[in-house]
């Protein structure tokens, strides 16, 4: 077995209890969340007990997730598994450079609190979806949304499967063109059309918050879905976890490119098993797991 990869969920992953049970077993994930609880009240409630339409709001979900998430990766490293390298899907990638020792982890939960306040706000005003595209290539998708106005791919995520953001109301006409095609759309449980030129704004004022908050050189390799290499820094860093808000995220070429630096064995870090469902369809070769199933892990990646 090579090196071994952390990589964190994106919204559409939540779900209603998630990390109950690592609060309840793991003293690193309840650490966890009594900070994210001192900094946003209830964070831990909402996760636990909240509705599915609660998590639904990208308010909520993003700060969630992030708890959820850092609570996981925690529990792992103290139960002796420190990843090579790590990554993010969206907002996967905050809670990604927060595990990599970026931010502190008060500081990261008040980033994934403010971004999802800016991306929940840059969508109120506008009645936007997103909707994965199977069974075609990027390409193809690319054309479709290119005789299109207002529709955007904004997540390549592995073959023949582009997600696309759109004002709502298109959604039937894409339906068809994409069925004339040959593939078929799956809308997504988020909040609205992320990753795509309508969240310019809120891209912009994450920047200033990002130019506010300290920083300090990742512990390992995180890797950018906007190049899809790891961040460098300190240049552009700021600027491209920024930009990660309005650009498409490129996770085919991600895990290719860390696939490339001897990684070999992906963990997935979340409440669902979307990446490593991903990450199989871009290469059955690579070693997936999910992030909750420690026993498998302490067995097969552990060795113990």
């Amino acid at each position: 077995m090579g090196k071994v990869a952390f990589v964190f969920s994106g919204q559409g992953d939540q779900r209603p209890g998630m990390g109950k049970e690592l609060m309840e077993k793991y003293p690193a994930a309840r650490d966890i969340f009594r900070i994210c609880d001192r900094v946003r009240p209830g964070t831990s409630r909402q996760c636990f007990s909240g509705t599915a339409e609660e998590l639904r709001r990208t308010e909520n979900t993003q700060p969630c997730l992030f708890a959820m998430e850092l609570a996981l990766a925690e529990a792992l490293r103290e139960t002796g598994l420190t990843p090579d390298a790590v990554a993010g899907f969206s907002l996967g990638e905050v809670s990604a450079c927060t595990f990599a020792g970026v931010f502190d982890y008060a500081s990261g939960f008040s980033l994934a609190v403010k971004r999802g306040k800016l991306m929940q706000e840059a969508v109120e005003d506008r009645d936007t979806a997103m909707a994965a595209v199977l069974r075609l290539s990027h390409g193809k998708v690319e054309q479709i949304c290119a005789s299109m106005r207002n529709v955007y791919p904004v997540n390549y995520n592995c073959p023949g499967q582009t997600t696309v953001a759109t004002d709502a109301f298109r959604l039937p006409e894409f339906s068809e063109a994409v069925r004339k095609a040959g593939g078929r759309i799956m809308i997504l449980p988020v909040g609205g059309g992320f990753h795509s030129p309508w969240m310019k704004g809120a891209s912009e004022a994450f920047l200033a918050v990002l130019q506010k908050t300290r920083c300090r050189r990742p512990e390992m390799p995180v890797y950018s879905n906007v190049t899809a290499q790891p961040y460098p820094y300190p240049e552009e860093f700021r600027e491209l976890l920024a930009a990660q808000i309005r650009k498409p995220v490129r996770w085919e070429s991600l895990v290719l490119s860390m696939r490339a630096s001897g990684i070999d064995t992906f963990i997935e870090i979340g409440p669902g098993n979307t990446l490593a469902g991903l990450i199989r369809k871009i290469d059955p070769a690579l070693h997936t797991y999910s992030g909750l199933d420690f026993d498998r892990i302490r067995r097969e990646v552990m060795k113990c």
